[in-house]
């Protein structure tokens, strides 16, 4: 689970295996604390950790309001934990009662990672204000763990800080099978804090600037009664659930929506107020400590679970979402792959669906009336100049990866051209439809591979495959090169046109594709035969064939290396394919509702192999990957409301309406930035565009009757000639070349293209 206050505390926390795992704040990409669990002992030698013990129930008091009851069984004892974060002060707050053996204690154990590093902190018992305190602290960071009995009294007895492997707690009990070290200090380096406490008894972790101001919000959070601080994380919980509107489902669907709106808003910052990360969850965190890039806002991640929130008319998070955006647009109109809250990269990618999708967030919210005056002309003005400039090629797809054409990026690229023209005018809207339409009708051309090796074993006439290279931009199709597929093993690459993915659906999703049109059925047949896995909890589609980005078949952890497993958000982008094919989307709703935790989170992955009790893999159920994926819980939204729509809630409406599912009829031809033909069609307009001004220099049949043509400026930093080419017939050809307006140079190369029926 996880989960936040909605007040002034600046504090997220996650659980997993039944205790308190990472624990964030100031920020929501600021680890502080490891885990936070608990050790039940006698002086006899029995013990027993709970997070190992894995038998527990885990209850929310209300579906979407994060507040949690776990209950530990043993054979010789129960153990009730509750958590619930403060309202107004950056502090966890635990109640537990031990049940059960009267000579077993509980045994507090946390872990601190202060500031996310886990490598120089100090740890110390000592007193503050009277009262027994373990402390951390680590650079601007400090932490406090304070226990309180029923009466108000110092709860700690025994209490010991230590270096993780050589003096902590759990080594202490591994050794002697009981609590033998009391040490008051510990550090600098990775260290543990532990102390003995009574049966029952209230816990408080708090952080701050100092180990003495995380003390003061721990015990003043303490001086609340922990069933008032319960009541109203409830309350306030259950009033912002009242604003969102839910539709029409089977009660544990609409308990699902609950939880699932939750989970996009607890995964809101609160400094930078809009920006959300892809998850709380570190994926194989048993095995790795590393958050990778789940602690980082992904705009397509963002824009996406914005569509859910615009969607449960959450505008003004929407909103949030959107001015969040615009902060961090880069000069050159693009986004980052990933970036921290504050707007710094992470990792250097470039991906040009997350130019576009901002660009659809505007269109969405205008079109509801809930621009509220954003001012947005300039953001989409930068966005489709980038498109522009750089499509239809990616740097890498939405997994991250390959770069070239990508049926899932193409789609949302001409959605933002068609959309972001209704936000200008004058030659800029012109050339954004007209990039847009030649986009759409060369598609195919690009992307789909016909009478293949592969097309022959599967039986299938023509397929979309995942990636085409880039030089298919001049091949007009390139199927047959390699690209190099991330996290696998062995083979790392296949032709391209061996290559297939569930991307294509956005076609059919945004109204570019029918979803009879025969492409698109054959892709289905082969995605169906290649990616598709029936588990017992529903079907699950792989990314594509040769992911290598998930759990070893023996179970092992991904560790750089294994094999893709089945992702329920792609379970829920095929329900949206089956609504719009005129069926019920509701057996993938049922199949994504199945394949949660145990407190009902969506996961990035769920096992798709053979169980593995040892490793707690089981068919159907979540993977050691990123358990909830934010993304995940979004598109379940989505396809909860688009159910009940009768069509996606998320389909740009310009572009609907422009293509109703059509490929475009064109009879214009362009010549760059980046497509470079080496053909264009008899009769049909020819334009060449540029990413500077320009004189072209250019002739026909060989450089006859050379002559002049400046460019002009469209508005989104492409200079466009016109070349007269009426006349020409079918094998004739067009020489040219370009004098830089804006660097005095000539171009330095020649070009042609020839004349084709």
């Amino acid at each position: 689970m996880v989960g936040t206050s909605l007040g002034s505390s600046r504090l997220w926390f996650t659980v997993a295996e039944g205790i308190v795992t990472e624990v964030y704040y100031p920020r929501i990409d600021i680890p502080q604390i490891r885990d936070l669990g608990f050790i039940i002992a006698d002086d006899r030698g029995f013990w027993v950790e709970l997070r190992r013990l894995g038998n527990y129930e885990v209850a929310l008091p209300k579906p979407g309001i994060p507040t949690v009851t776990v209950v530990h069984r043993h054979p010789r004892f129960t153990f009730t934990l509750q958590i619930c974060p403060s309202q107004q002060r950056d502090t966890l707050l635990l109640r537990y009662r031990l049940e059960g053996d009267e000579g077993l204690r509980p045994y507090a154990l946390l872990a601190s990672r202060l500031g996310g590093d886990a490598e120089n902190n100090e740890a110390a018992v000592a007193k503050h204000n009277g009262r027994t305190v373990l402390w951390a602290k680590q650079g601007p960071f400090g932490l406090a763990l304070v226990a309180m009995g029923k009466d108000g009294s110092d709860a700690w007895r025994r209490c010991s800080v230590g270096c993780l492997g050589a003096s902590d707690g759990w080594q202490d009990f591994d050794r002697h099978g009981r609590m033998t070290w009391q040490y008051d200090s510990a550090g600098p380096g990775v260290v543990s804090l532990m102390g003995e406490l009574p049966r029952q008894a209230t816990l408080a972790l708090g952080l701050g600037t100092s180990r003495r101001s995380a003390a003061t919000l721990a015990i003043a959070s303490l001086m609340e009664d922990f069933s008032t601080a319960w009541g109203t994380q409830c309350r306030v919980w259950e009033s912002w659930l009242g604003g969102c509107r839910f539709p029409d489902l089977p009660g544990h669907l609409r308990e699902m929506v609950a939880l699932s709106a939750m989970v996009l808003k607890v995964h809101q910052d609160r400094t930078y107020s809009g920006a959300a990360v892809a998850s709380l969850a570190v994926p194989w965190g048993e095995s790795s400590q590393s958050r990778g890039g789940y602690h980082l806002v992904w705009c397509r991640d963002l824009v996406e679970t914005a569509g859910a929130l615009v969607a449960m008319g959450a505008l003004e998070d929407a909103r949030d979402v959107l001015r969040y955006l615009i902060a961090t647009q880069q000069e050159d109109g693009h986004w980052l792959q990933n970036q921290w809250l504050g707007g710094d990269a992470f990792w250097q990618g470039i991906q040009l669906d997350e130019t576009a999708f901002p660009v659809l967030l505007a269109s969405a919210l205008r079109e509801r009336g809930a621009l509220d005056g954003i001012p947005v002309t300039d953001m989409v003005r930068r966005a489709l100049s980038f498109i522009t400039r750089q499509g239809p090629t990616t740097g890498q797809d939405r997994w991250e990866e390959d770069p070239g054409i990508n049926t899932f990026t193409l789609a949302i690229a001409i959605a933002a051209l068609v959309e972001g023209s209704t936000f200008l005018d004058g030659e800029a809207r012109e050339f954004a439809l007209l990039l847009a339409d030649i986009w759409n009708a060369r598609l195919d051309d690009w992307t789909v591979a016909k009478d293949t090796a592969l097309a022959r074993r599967l039986g299938v006439g023509g397929y979309y495959i995942r990636t085409a290279p880039p030089d298919a931009l001049v091949h007009d199709g390139a199927q047959a090169e390699h690209i190099l597929i991330k996290n696998r093993a062995r083979d790392p690459d296949l032709p391209a046109d061996e290559q297939i993915g569930t991307d294509f659906l956005q076609l059919v999703r945004y109204g570019l594709r029918r979803p009879d049109d025969p492409f698109i059925l054959d892709s289905l047949k082969a995605v169906d035969q290649m990616l598709k896995t029936d588990t017992p909890n529903g079907p699950v589609w792989h990314r594509y064939n040769g992911d290598g980005y998930g759990e070893h078949n023996d179970g092992g952890a991904f560790d750089g290396t294994g094999r893709g497993r089945g992702w329920p958000l792609l379970t829920g982008e095929r329900g949206h394919y089956a609504l719009l094919a005129g069926e019920d989307p509701l057996p993938y709703l049922e199949g994504m509702a199945a394949m949660t935790g145990a407190a009902g989170l969506l996961p990035e992955q769920v096992w798709d192999w053979n169980p593995f009790p040892e490793h707690r893999l089981e068919p159907g159920k979540p993977s050691g990957s990123a358990m909830p994926l934010v993304w995940a819980h979004g598109e379940f939204i989505k396809l909860c409301y688009s159910r009940a729509l009768g069509y996606p809630v998320d389909r740009p409406v310009a572009t609907w309406e422009r293509y109703q599912g059509m490929r475009p009829k064109i009879s214009h031809d362009i010549w760059g930035p980046r497509y470079r033909p080496r053909r264009v069609r008899a009769g049909n307009q020819f334009t060449i565009a540029l990413r500077a001004p320009a004189r072209v220099h250019w002739g026909l049949n060989g450089w006859k009757a050379p002559r002049d043509s400046d460019t002009r400026d469209t508005g989104l930093g492409v200079y466009v000639v016109d070349l007269p080419l009426g006349g020409l017939n079918a094998g004739e050809t067009v020489q040219f070349t370009f004098y830089w307006l804006d660097r005095n140079i000539w171009e330095g190369r020649d070009y042609e293209v020839r004349v084709t029926e």
